[in-house]
This record gives C-alpha cells, sequence and structure tokens, in this order.
C-alpha cells in the first residue's frame, strides 16, 4: 500500500498511519484527513516506526479513536479480529471505512466492490463500510466479469493455483525455509522424502509446499469444501449480482512466492467466440491479454509479479460446448489481490465525498 500512495495521482491531504498496539493482536490499519475532504492510509510497521509515504518520513501511531477521529476514509489492512473492532468505531465517527479483511464481505449491509466490475456498488453503504474480495476472487473476478457482461456467465469452475504470500509472510518465510532444505538433494523422487526433509513444521500450510502442490486452503466446512474455495463463490455471486450463480472452486497452494493463478471454465447464457472473448478482454480496464501459445505467450506468475493488471492467456472456445470459454489468468495477491484494490475503492469514494462538498447548495 505505501507503494501505491507513493505510485497513483496524490488525492489526497494528509495520510496517517496507524497499527494497533501489541496487546490488540498486532495487524495494520491506515487513516488519514485530507484537503479537499478526502483520505486514507495504509502502514506496514509497529507503532513508532517511520515509514516513508509519498517522499516523506511518517510515523506509525497507535490505533485508537482519537487517531481515527476527522478522517474522512479509512483504509484497513488488518487482520480480520481488528477489522471487526475498530471498522464500526472508525464508521461511527462519520469516517468511510475501507476493508479488506473477511469481517464483512457477507454483511448485506456493505457493498463488496471491485472498481473495474461493480464500482456504484460503494455509493449504498448502510454501514459507511466498504468490503475488498479476497485474492482469490480478485485474481480471476475482472476478466470475468468483462466477459459476463458480454455474454451473461451462466457457470462457473474454477481451480486457483494460491503463492505462498497468500498466507502471509509466515507463508513465504516456510516456502524459502522448505525451498532451503530441499535444494541442491535428489528429493522427490520417493514417497514422503520432501516430507521428511522439511519435518513436521509445514508452516501455514497442510503439508510441505516446497517441491509439492498442497489442495487445500483455509479451514475444513461443510462436505468437505475449504473456507477459501466457499469464499470465492459467495464472493463472486455478490460481485456480479448472481445470487444464484453456478460456482465450484478448488484452492491449491503451489510453490511460487507472490501472484496467484486461476484456471478458468465459465459458460455463458449465449454462444460464444475466442475472436470476440479476445476483443473484450483486450479492451477491459484493468486486463492485459497476453496469449499466443504458439510463441510461448501466455501469463506465469513469475512473468506477472509486481504488476497491476490481471493477465489473461491460453482461451479456448471449450471443444464439446458452444457456451463455454476455458482460459487462465495471473494476477499479483499483494497489488490488485489486496491493497491496489482497496485504493481503488477508496479513490472512488474520495471523488465522491469531493464532489458533494464541491455541490451548491
Amino acid at each position: 500500500m505505501l507503494q501505491i500512495l507513493s505510485q497513483r495521482a496524490d488525492v489526497w491531504g494528509e495520510i496517517r498511519l496507524l497499527a494497533p498496539p501489541p496487546a490488540t493482536g498486532g495487524g495494520t490499519a491506515g487513516g488519514g484527513t485530507a484537503r479537499g475532504g478526502a483520505a486514507r492510509g495504509g502502514t506496514a510497521g509497529p507503532v513508532g516506526r517511520k515509514q516513508v509515504v509519498r517522499g516523506a518520513e511518517t510515523e506509525v501511531l497507535a490505533l485508537c479513536e482519537e487517531t481515527l477521529r476527522g478522517a474522512d476514509v479509512a483504509v484497513f489492512l488488518a487482520p480480520e479480529e481488528v477489522a471487526a473492532r475498530w471498522a464500526p468505531i472508525a464508521a461511527a465517527q462519520g469516517t468511510v471505512v475501507v476493508d479488506a479483511s473477511p469481517a464483512f464481505r457477507t454483511d448485506p449491509d456493505v457493498p463488496l466492490v471491485v472498481p473495474e466490475v461493480n464500482p456504484h456498488a460503494a455509493r449504498l453503504r448502510p454501514r459507511g463500510i466498504v468490503a475488498s474480495p479476497g485474492c482469490t476472487t480478485l485474481a480471476l473476478i475482472v476478466a470475468v466479469g468483462a466477459l459476463h457482461a458480454e455474454f451473461g456467465l451462466d457457470e462457473l469452475v474454477v481451480s486457483a493455483y494460491q503463492a505462498a504470500s497468500g498466507a502471509g509472510q509466515a507463508g513465504v518465510d516456510a516456502l524459502r525455509g522448505q525451498l532451503a532444505a530441499v535444494a541442491g538433494t535428489g528429493l522427490g523422487a520417493a514417497p514422503g522424502d520432501v516430507r521428511r526433509a522439511v519435518g513436521d513444521d509445514a508452516g501455514p500450510f497442510a503439508a510441505p509446499l516446497a517441491l509439492n502442490v498442497v489442495p487445500w486452503s483455509g479451514t475444513c466446512e461443510e462436505d468437505g469444501w475449504s473456507s477459501e474455495e466457499l469464499r470465492v463463490r459467495a464472493e463472486t455471486r455478490r460481485i456480479l449480482g448472481l445470487p444464484a450463480l453456478r460456482v465450484a472452486a478448488t484452492c491449491v497452494h503451489v510453490p511460487v512466492v507472490t501472484a496467484h493463478s486461476v484456471a478458468v471454465h465459465a459458460r455463458f447464457e449465449r454462444a460464444v467466440t475466442v475472436a470476440r472473448a479476445h476483443e473484450i478482454l483486450a479492451t477491459s480496464p484493468g486486463v492485459v491479454l497476453y496469449d499466443d501459445p504458439a510463441t510461448g505467450d501466455f501469463p506465469t506468475p513469475a512473468d506477472v509479479v509486481g504488476t497491476d493488471p490481471t493477465w489473461v492467456g491460453r482461451v479456448r472456445r471449450h471443444p464439446d460446448d458452444e457456451r463455454a470459454l476455458e482460459f487462465f489468468v495471473c494476477g499479483d495477491n499483494l497489488r490488485k489481490g489486496t491493497a491496489l484494490n482497496t485504493a481503488q475503492i477508496a479513490e472512488g469514494i474520495a471523488a465522491e465525498l469531493a464532489a458533494g462538498r464541491a455541490a451548491p447548495v
């Protein structure tokens, strides 16, 4: 978020960086008061540490009612329990909250927003809070939403290949430690040899991630589904406004540091062609079409990490169904998948607030 604040247009005035004191369980949040009535913030350090925002050193303050007071917009990039406690407090003081955690994503009084797909939803916020979807949903929804607008989505089946950073810094540390343990060895040729080398501690993953893929993400829910898979289902339905949409997801952790990938099967109400799908994707905001397999042009996590768009390739019409497309998407789960989407929502709210204040009485 600090990088994004510095890279995008400066529509903000004062930017405050806030973090909960250690006693509250850690995590980060942001708030600010801006010139012209807009604000936002984000942080990546404990209370008292200084961070650079738009070239200026800014001290991280303790999250409390006083440091939130007067902010027009507060961006929460914090654990769910921190957002659940503090977002309503900020909203009660008149601040519009944009929350990146799962705390409010299923609340019918909190819009779930992707600016390229449903920006209008952010204007109706009964609780004063707007939620941003999870990183897996954000990896696919911009491309899927563009195709839905043209063809009408009927069914969605996805397999998500999640990077280690989707599990936080602990996931990255675990992957790097495991890779060090297996590097330069002949491991991976016999059952259980990688697990024995890694030991009992697989980090936040259900099995060793080095030289492996782990078909599990989140907690166990009814009928064997994981919480992450059900989130993709619920969030996609809410964002597209299709409460009865048939959606099935399989989430798999892969040994990639950052950038999620998703293999998508999308079935539509009308017949589709690859040529028309290419036209739509090539002209959709937030999407880069990179699709020429004959020359090796298709997205991979290693190539798109650090970039903002959703990258789409391997677009094919289903060989047995003229209404279905298969394609592959990649997106940076730390940028569009988390920080950038919240930033885009906040910027839209800032523009709305500024326009409201400028309107004649």
